[in-house]
């Protein structure tokens, strides 16, 4: 049977392969959105402890 001209499946080329822990976030894109929370999250908790201060003056 000869292969059909109109079948373009897999064109795209192959996808990368991902790690298991890669595919639950602990790659590098998910490194730094940790990041960028633990950042926001010390920011809440700077301004929490100033508004607290600032309450008991």
């Amino acid at each position: 049977m000869a292969k059909s001209r109109n079948n373009l499946l897999g064109v795209g080329g192959q996808r990368r392969k991902l790690s298991r822990a890669e595919r639950n976030g602990a790659g590098p894109e998910g490194a730094a959105d940790r990041r960028s929370a633990e950042e926001h999250k010390q920011e809440l908790l700077r301004k929490m402890r100033e508004r607290t201060q600032d309450a008991a003056e």
